[in-house]
């Protein structure tokens, strides 16, 4: 049996470790998202812990009154 062959070597791509989102400490939703990752890590929910940080990640600041802040 011929051995398969490929034309190019296989990519290795990079594992991402990137920090953990800030947010912001005065948003409602931030913090909200910050106590739910944060008990997500104590029962080692990993999947929740990434969930949380794709939130934090997407959630926006600009355009809207975060609480306490003007």
């Amino acid at each position: 049996m011929k051995a398969k062959t490929y034309p190019q070597p296989s990519v290795e791509l990079p594992l991402k470790l990137d920090s953990e989102p800030e947010g912001d400490p005065h948003c409602g939703v931030c913090t909200s998202l910050f106590k739910e990752r944060s008990e997500a890590q104590a029962r080692g929910d990993g999947s929740k812990v990434s969930d949380c940080n794709v939130e934090l990640r997407n959630h926006p600041h600009k355009g809207h009154q975060v609480a306490g802040r003007r």
